[in-house]
């Protein structure tokens, strides 16, 4: 069974809006636009986004929730953490990291945006195939 049958949320279209910044085929469903902002997001095997960063002037970051699947999530400069579903990530403002699905397997999370000032991504250089291959887990 896929991420994309396992999950509670409905995995919605393909994210075409931001294809670009992604290696492989993702979905988002925003959950929510109010108060805070939730998408779900679901990564076919092997799809990753590319390295990006949260900025912002105070508060800020993001929350991944993991619903479903198996995935991996990095931080610049450190080894990478294989995610599984009830896995949380607090990811803080300024940290340039990329998360997405194992080689293996659907992948599915919550994203969640935390409130801050002068909040805004900037997406980086993708994930090479090179980096993605050594990852083992």
């Amino acid at each position: 069974m896929s991420a994309k049958e396992m999950s509670v949320f409905p995995t919605s279209k393909p994210n075409d809006a931001f294809a670009q910044y992604f290696t492989g085929q993702s979905y988002l469903n925003m959950l929510s636009l109010e108060q805070v902002a939730v998408g779900n997001v679901t990564f076919e095997p092997k799809c990753r986004n590319n390295w990006h960063i949260h900025h912002a002037n105070k508060g800020g970051g993001q929350m991944l929730l993991v619903t479903a699947g198996e995935g991996w999530y990095q931080e610049w400069g450190k080894p990478a953490r294989k995610l599984l579903p009830g896995d949380v990530v607090h990811i803080p403002a300024e940290v340039k990291h990329w998360h997405g699905a194992a080689a293996d397997s659907w992948f599915q999370h919550l994203a969640i945006e935390v409130p801050g000032e002068g909040c805004k991504n900037e997406w980086c250089e993708p994930v090479s195939d090179e980096e993605y291959e050594k990852l083992k887990g």
